[in-house]
Formats: structure tokens, C-alpha cells, sequence
């Protein structure tokens, strides 16, 4: 007998009834009945959080990427780049038409990004989505259903790119975003890009969002300076440069220098070897070449073969742009890479309050003649 047909007994029962019934008026028996009547609430409660469990694993509460809740995406793929970095497309774990306007949206605005939790320690890391190319092997309908492909590098020290190069295909993944990294104005006419590592990630989208902009009275350039550890990150490339003169690594720069550096060296190439294919980055630049003709040029640098990024390379090209009328407005330098690589070429951000600030310029960008050149680290 619940609360409410006890209460009905009492207002509107036989007189017997009501007469027998104090016998049972005790303290244990209000005790009982009270207990009953928590159970009963406790257990309305549960079926009911159940059911709303339930209803969320339907209707999960975030289908579209958007910035303020995390969205499942599960993983298509991970194919191997080098030994220590891997290409990663993944796509929404529940279909949802709004994910291409989404995207669209962020690659015209600029550089962005979207954040993956790591869910047994609960943090975040950041990484950058890469362009849509004639290189890319996604076809219309996965573009639609709004795959995302990134270029990551597991670090041994960093838990987030440990747990996504440990993940089985299928998994989920939880992303956030997009997150706006360096919005790329309209006025914009001439990028200079300086690239270590997976920085490169970055520069292909600001590669792929400038390029995007060209019509037949404006033609945007941009031109990038890479620089990879090893070989098989950029196995089959050739720089648009003729030549390179000899330069201290960014290593060096922090940790002594470099006496073996050759004074013959020519212009960066990782010539391909009988049998063996061209770098899956490399291709994605190759095929933003071609849809781009004399648009966007790009210069290797390997630091396992003493070929780095130096002041020379930063000012040759500042230099050459200086004469073309074309390119006095509009004229952009950006960093991307590791913090220590970030430092080196324009000095290091600064954290405060819980933000990360551009810091002030330093590095070997400081010491050049910058003039109409605006500078951002990535």
C-alpha cells in the first residue's frame, strides 16, 4: 500500500478499519512505512537516471564538432609516415550534416585546431587538421561525412599522443573545437612559413586557406621553410631554392655547436632510392603545388644531415619579396614546431593568468629587417 492509497483509507475507509488501525500507530510502523517510502524514491530515481543514460547513448547531446562540449569520432585509420609519426583520419561517430559547415567555416577564417581527451587522466592536447589535397585519399562522401585527417608525431614524453598512437582502429575518440590558431586576414597577399616538424600541419592549411582566396586579380603566395629531423619525413622532396648555405641547427642554437656542419652543402634534398616511395607529407605539398602553379614554393631542411633553417634563409626571401611591388602590403611570417624550435627562430611564448601570450619577438627573426612583416607563433 503506497503513501497516496494509505492516505485514501484514512479520509475515506470503513470505521472498522480505521478503529483497528491504531493498534498499529507505533513508532516501528511509521519507521517502515517511512523507509518504504524512500525506497520507492530511490528506486523511481534510478529507473529514471537509467532511462536518461540510455537516452543520451541514442541521442548522444553533441553529434557536430563545436567548441564547448567534446564529440565522439571514432578512428578510420593510422598509417605510418616515419617511425615516429603517423597520419590519422577519423570520422564523426554519430552522421551530421552540420560537421562540413563546421569545417568550411574554420579553413576560410585561418590556421585552427581541435583538442583530444585523453579520458583516463582527463587532459587535452591540441593538434591541427589537414587539408582537403588532390593527394588526399578521402573520397566526396567521406568529405561530407566530415572526416578529419591529422599528422602526429608520438612524443614519449606526451600522454595524449601516446594513448592516440596505442588506440585500435574503431576506438572513439573525443575531439573539441575548432579552436581559431592565427586567423589569416583578408588583406593577406604573401606568407612566409617556418616549419619544424609536424609544424607542417599548420602551414598546409595556411597553404590551403590563402590559396583558396585566389581569383583572377589575386594571386596570394606563400612560401615555406621545413625543417625535419630525419629523412624519411620528407623522403622524394627537392627545395625550390637552388641552394642553401650551411647553418647552425636550432639544437645547436640551445645546446652548443655544431663543428661537423659541412660548408659544401647544396640546396635541402631527400632524393628517393630505387624501391622507395615519397613521403605522404611531401605528396600533400606536391599536390598544393599543382593546384596552386607558381603559388607556393617550399625549401627542405634535414638536421640529420646537417641542413638547417638559418638567418641567411629567412632574409634571402624577406630580400627578394622587398622588390616586388606586388607584396609591400598584406606580408605575414609564422612559426610552428616544438616549443625550443618556436624560441630559436622569434623567441618563445610567454604564459600568464592562464594564457598563453605571443611573447616578444627574439631569435634570429629579431635581427632581420622586418619592415612590413608581421610576425605570429603558433
Amino acid at each position: 500500500m503506497n503513501a497516496f492509497t494509505s492516505c485514501c483509507w484514512r479520509r475515506y475507509g470503513v470505521r472498522q478499519a480505521a478503529t483497528r488501525s491504531r493498534r498499529y500507530t507505533s513508532s516501528a510502523s511509521r519507521s517502515a512505512a517511512s523507509t518504504n517510502r524512500w525506497i520507492g524514491i530511490v528506486a523511481i530515481t534510478a529507473a529514471a537516471a537509467g532511462a536518461g543514460a540510455y537516452l543520451r547513448s541514442q541521442n548522444p547531446a553533441s553529434v557536430t564538432l563545436n567548441p564547448d562540449t567534446f564529440t565522439k569520432y571514432s578512428l578510420v585509420s593510422r598509417e605510418p609516415v616515419s617511425a615516429t609519426s603517423s597520419l590519422f583520419v577519423l570520422r564523426p561517430r554519430y552522421p551530421s550534416g552540420g560537421n562540413y559547415d563546421v569545417y568550411e567555416d574554420a579553413w576560410r577564417a585561418g590556421i585552427w585546431s581541435v583538442m583530444f581527451k585523453q579520458p583516463q587522466l582527463q587532459i587535452g592536447r591540441d593538434y591541427t587538421p589537414l587539408p582537403t589535397t588532390a593527394a588526399t585519399s578521402l573520397t566526396v562522401d567521406e568529405e561530407n561525412e566530415g572526416y578529419l585527417r591529422f599528422f602526429i608525431r608520438k612524443d614519449p614524453f606526451g600522454e595524449v599522443s601516446r594513448y592516440l598512437h596505442n588506440l585500435d582502429v574503431g576506438a572513439d575518440v573525443e575531439m573539441r573545437g575548432p579552436q581559431m590558431e592565427c586567423p589569416i586576414p583578408e588583406e593577406t597577399q604573401e606568407i612566409l612559413f617556418i616549419a619544424g616538424g609536424t609544424g607542417i600541419a599548420p602551414a598546409l592549411q595556411a597553404g590551403y586557406s590563402l590559396l583558396n582566396r585566389t581569383t583572377r586579380d589575386n594571386r596570394p603566395r606563400i612560401h615555406i621553410l621545413w625543417a625535419s629531423r630525419t629523412r624519411e619525413d620528407c623522403t622524394g622532396a627537392e627545395s625550390d631554392t637552388p641552394k642553401a648555405p650551411p647553418q647552425r641547427s636550432w639544437f645547436s642554437g640551445w645546446f652548443g655547436s655544431n663543428s661537423n656542419t659541412p660548408h659544401d652543402q647544396t640546396a635541402a634534398v631527400a632524393a628517393v632510392s630505387p624501391g622507395e616511395a615519397t613521403s605522404l607529407i611531401v605528396r600533400e605539398l606536391e599536390a598544393l603545388k599543382s593546384q596552386h602553379p607558381g603559388q607556393i614554393t617550399v625549401d627542405y631542411y634535414l638536421d640529420e644531415e646537417n641542413r638547417f633553417i638559418g638567418k641567411k634563409d629567412v632574409s634571402d626571401f624577406i630580400e627578394s619579396r622587398r622588390a616586388d611591388e606586388d607584396s609591400r602590403k598584406g606580408k605575414v611570417i609564422l612559426v610552428s614546431g616544438p616549443e625550443g624550435f618556436i624560441g630559436y627562430m622569434a623567441g618563445p611564448k610567454l604564459w600568464a593568468q592562464g594564457t598563453e601570450l605571443q611573447g616578444p619577438l627574439k631569435g634570429i627573426i629579431k635581427e632581420l629587417d622586418l619592415k612590413d612583416w608581421v610576425v605570429w607563433k603558433l
